[in-house]
């Protein structure tokens, strides 16, 4: 009769041997079949028990040494607790094995189903700590990511000039510098924008300027000046709107935005102070020239809070780079205070949850660092991020960036 397969094993027999003499794996499995037919009647004979699958496959492992033999014999058991007590206690009853005098004892007979369920407690333990450990985030993230998304999708483009959705249809539009300019209106809800593209103003821009209500809103540098007198010279505006001195329109935040549009003026008092200020470096042209010098200047600091290799303590470097590489693939970021105690890790799209809490002086993360998180870092006071790479217009002066390749 064939072999039936075995049914899930309950327990594990495990039985230790010693024979006066050298013996074989064949002589052992004999001694066992052998030594215990009859012993317990036909219904628990280990033949007929592993003929109908409810022993399973007996295994060996010996060691002959010194002319003696011993091991361990193991025999899987899908008997219930008391039919495999008595098979255990069955095979103590050996005496020989092969040619050999033996004694045979057995160590214990193990539950199988209970260290499968030590090892489900176990592995339910690490799932369950993972979990808390990403966390949910918050519903009103979720709708804030999503809100930007569809307003990010809307950019669209209007006689070849980016600009937002259906920008013919609104009675007064907001003209901006360039695609990035309009890209950051969409995303906090300003749709009729529209962008030159370039210091100088489109003919389709003259042309609208004459049918809508239109506020400039351009950048507060010498670029944003020298495109303010280009559309007071071709197009009707009626109001203008500068960023802070030094600031672009793109690097904003929701809350600086709005401001700047608040606090909009006429265009004809635009003007008056734009020939103010003219007036002024025409009757003193070494403080204009001085002017220059400082706005140049200003624009090598920017150029220089641009993300490079900056200058930072050696200590502080291995720190960073060890905490770097620490993170690489775990897609989360670190904490820590400025002497380099960690005060939490999060998953990285925790990362603004987490800075709301906590007050961090140091941020390493396993990801890029973008415009807005150094922005909202740098708010919440955090002085360094470290980043595995990072893709930022400009840097606030009360903040430093690294990235990995600037510790080679």
């Amino acid at each position: 009769m064939a072999k039936l397969a075995q049914a899930a094993s309950k327990y594990t027999i495990f039985a230790r041997f010693e024979a006066d003499g050298t013996v074989e794996k064949p002589d052992v499995i004999g001694a066992v079949f052998g030594q215990t037919e009859g012993l317990l009647g036909q219904d628990m004979d280990l033949r007929e028990l592993q003929q109908t699958g409810r022993i399973g496959r007996i295994d060996v492992e010996l060691n002959t040494k010194g002319g003696k033999t011993s091991g361990m014999i193991t025999i899987p058991s899908s008997l219930d607790s008391t039919e495999t007590a008595l098979i255990a206690a069955c095979i103590e009853t050996i005496e020989r094995i092969g040619p050999a005098n033996a004694r045979l004892a057995v160590e214990k007979v193990e539950d199988v189903r209970s260290a499968k369920r030590q090892y489900v407690v176990g592995r339910a333990r690490e799932l369950l700590s993972k979990i808390f450990e990403e966390g949910a985030p918050e519903v009103s993230e979720l709708v804030e990511q999503l809100k930007e998304a569809v307003r990010g999708a809307e950019i669209s483009t209007w006689q070849g000039l980016p600009a937002g959705p259906g920008i013919e249809g609104f009675d007064n539009i907001i003209i901006v510098e360039g695609r990035a300019d309009v890209n950051v209106l969409l995303r906090n809800g300003i749709k009729n924008v529209v962008a030159i593209e370039g210091t100088s103003v489109p003919p389709v821009i003259a042309e609208l300027s004459k049918q809508k209500e239109v506020t400039a809103f351009l950048d507060g540098d010498r670029g944003g000046d020298l495109i303010l007198k280009e559309l007071m010279a071709t197009a009707d505006i009626d109001f203008v709107s500068r960023a802070p001195r030094g600031r672009e329109v793109e690097e904003l935040t929701k809350k600086e935005l709005f401001k700047s549009l608040r606090d909009r003026v006429p265009a004809d008092q635009a003007k008056m102070m734009s020939e103010e200020r003219n007036g002024e470096r025409s009757e003193r042209p070494e403080r204009s020239e001085r002017q220059d010098r400082r706005e140049e200047r200003r624009e090598e600091r920017r150029e220089e809070r641009r993300p490079s290799r900056r200058r930072i303590e050696p200590e502080t470097a291995q720190l960073l780079h060890n905490t770097l590489e620490e993170l690489t693939g775990t897609r989360a970021a670190y904490l820590m205070k400025e002497g380099g105690e960690i005060i939490g890790k999060v998953p990285l799209r925790e990362v603004y949850n987490a800075l709301r809490e906590l007050q961090a002086d140091i941020i390493v993360l396993d990801g890029e660092a973008d415009q807005r998180l150094v922005n909202f870092a740098a708010q919440r006071g955090v002085k360094l991020i470290a980043a595995m790479k990072c893709n930022v217009r400009s840097v606030p002066e009360n903040i430093q960036v690294v990235t990995a390749a600037d510790f080679g």
